[in-house]
């Protein structure tokens, strides 16, 4: 066995470089396919996640493959060599062996303990076979490391160390309040239909979220998903293709994407847009009746004025109310929830004229720009809109800078992005728009380093130390079993001749003294070969075992070529290693 494994994960490189390093579907299968014709390489599998690039293959020469592998992985992820080999990590043999194995424990994930890894590995495995780039050692060493996966998850406690990348996330939006609540209500979009945003479409139906909305390149597959999601006592789903993105922003509370683009699929222009239709599709009503100034107020005077010259929008005529709606109950004493602007408390009493005047004159300034008297001035730029708002809403919030950074606020949040990408699909200075949390790929890194680790976590090592060895035996034990069976073949053949032999030397026997002289001849040959062969399996299992193999052809002038032949014939066992 000489499998070598060249990658870069998140454990290794900065998300900048990962999300330029990522693989897309063609480029996995060239990658496979231009592995296999370099010269160190007889079979290959590439494992490529959101947080995770490596290339395993079976080479002939440790360095001669370091190499190649290395100028393979940076030709097709599009990062120049120089950038990117210090990023990259080298396994060997063994320790290739114990590093995926505890990549598919999970102990190696972002988020400790997650079992997502598990398809992706069987992913990557079916590509390798579909391409017949997966020979016997790739074969062999992915499914076994999705059964070590399995013992893992169902024999420790490995699954409270950590949770899928979604749950995840979704616990760093909620911000420290319980999931469920969190989500209850809320209006979600989920862009994108693969494996990811399956995954988080079916977590946050299963949280109990008002409504999901999916969109997707092909609308088919979209539509798929929202069907199983809106089965019968299912969630509200439907899909929308994504040239509606934009419109379905404005209207969600949560939006979760995770996409093949090579580009942006949310840029903070986009973002900005939609926080500024929410408030004017949603804020704006409600500002009407809360921000109208008693009656005979010079507010009062001036808004009448204003709006009889058309410099201001007739607040009442856009809600369908008519003048007598619009002034009924203008003597009460307001309420002081429905007079208070959005976002701000009232507590105490109902407030005063003079309070209520100022809360008009605050209320026009919103609707027209902070510059001065509203009488006269053109509508304001959404944006403006939008800004206000927020900072009604996220009074106290406190932003963390820096790249892939969360957007904290102590008060309610319009719009909570959730960016599992890689590379990214949302433009990281969304954290800086007013109104915005945004979780993605590094600050999930960022929240997982501080995690507790389980007690469990030492008990999955074990595991993982104890399956390297086995497969390692194995493996070792599979490297000769060609040989004995060639052996037992050129025994096969040598009784076969003899028999053959004795019938021409003694015409005379009848068919039964034939096959009892022929039996009697192979039992003797059994036996003589049935302690060797099991003995010498044995021992090549152990480490440095490997050279018995030669010896075996060497000493019974075993002809290289039946052994190749064995070989073959087993990799092409059709049932052979399917997942």
């Amino acid at each position: 066995m000489s499998l070598l494994v060249v990658g870069l994960s998140h454990r290794s490189a900065p998300v900048s470089v990962l999300e330029r390093a990522s693989l897309a579907s063609d480029s996995q299968i060239k990658l496979l396919q231009d592995t296999l014709a370099a010269e160190p390489a007889t079979e290959a599998a590439v494992l490529a996640t959101c947080n995770r690039i490596e290339l395993y293959a079976d080479v002939d020469k440790f360095h001669a493959g370091v190499a190649e592998l290395s100028m393979l992985l940076a030709q097709h992820s599009g990062v120049g060599l120089e950038e990117l080999t210090p990023y990259l990590y080298v396994h060997y043999e063994d320790r290739a062996v114990h590093h995926l194995f505890s990549v598919a424990c999970g102990l190696d994930s972002m988020v400790v303990g997650e079992g997502q890894i598990l398809g992706q590995i069987k992913d990557a495995l079916a590509l390798g076979q579909e391409l017949h780039t997966a020979g016997r050692l790739i074969n062999d060493l992915f499914q076994q490391a999705l059964r070590v996966g399995k013992r893992a998850h169902s024999e420790t406690g490995i699954d409270r160390a950590g949770q899928s990348l979604v749950t995840f996330g979704l616990q760093q939006l909620a911000d420290g309040a319980d999931v469920e609540e969190w989500a209850a209500d809320k209006r979600v979009l989920v862009i994108g239909a693969g494996s990811m945003s399956s995954l988080a479409a079916t977590t946050l139906a299963r949280l109990g979220v008002r409504e999901l909305v999916i969109a997707n390149r092909t609308l088919e597959r979209a539509e798929r998903l929202a069907a199983v999601l809106a089965e019968p006592d299912g969630v509200a789903a439907h899909a929308v293709p994504m040239a509606s993105v934009g419109e379905e922003l404005t209207r969600a509370d949560v939006a979760v994407s995770c996409t093949g683009a090579t580009g942006l699929v949310l840029t903070a222009e986009s973002v900005a847009a939609a926080l500024a239709e929410h408030v004017v599709h949603e804020a704006s009503p409600s500002l009407g009746e809360t921000l109208r100034a008693p009656e005979g107020s010079l507010v009062a005077r001036l808004a009448a004025t204003a709006a009889r010259d058309g410099r201001v929008h007739d607040r009442s005529a856009a809600a369908g109310l008519t003048d007598d709606d619009a002034g009924a109950g203008r003597g009460s004493a307001p309420d002081p929830a429905s007079q208070a602007p959005a976002g701000l408390e009232t507590r105490g009493s109902a407030p005063d004229s003079a309070s209520q005047a100022q809360a008009g004159l605050d209320g026009l300034d919103v609707l027209a720009g902070a510059d001065g008297c509203p009488v006269g001035l053109e509508p304001p730029p959404a944006e403006d809109l939008a800004q206000h708002g927020a900072w009604v809403d996220n009074a106290g919030r406190s932003v963390r800078t820096g790249s892939g950074a969360r957007a904290r606020a102590n008060g309610p949040v319009r719009l909570a992005l959730l960016d599992l990408a890689m590379p990214r699909d949302i433009d990281g200075a969304v954290h800086r728009l007013a109104g915005v949390r945004l979780v993605d790929i590094e600050s999930l890194a960022e929240a997982s380093a501080d995690a507790p680790m389980a007690a469990d976590v030492d008990q999955v090592r074990g595991i993982v130390s104890d399956e390297v060895a086995a497969f390692g035996a194995a493996q070792r034990a599979a490297h000769i079993t060609p040989t004995v069976v060639a052996l037992r073949a050129m025994a096969a053949d040598v009784v076969a001749g003899e028999v053959a032999r004795l019938e021409g030397r003694l015409p005379g026997l009848d068919e039964k003294q034939r096959a009892e002289i022929g039996q009697t001849v192979r039992r003797v040959v059994d036996k003589l070969l049935h302690a060797p062969t099991v003995r010498v399996k044995q021992l090549a299992g152990e480490p440095g075992g490997a050279g018995y193999a030669d010896a075996l052809r060497t000493l019974f002038d075993l002809d290289p070529e039946t052994v190749a032949s064995v070989s073959r014939a087993d990799m092409n066992d059709p049932n052979r290693g399917r997942v």
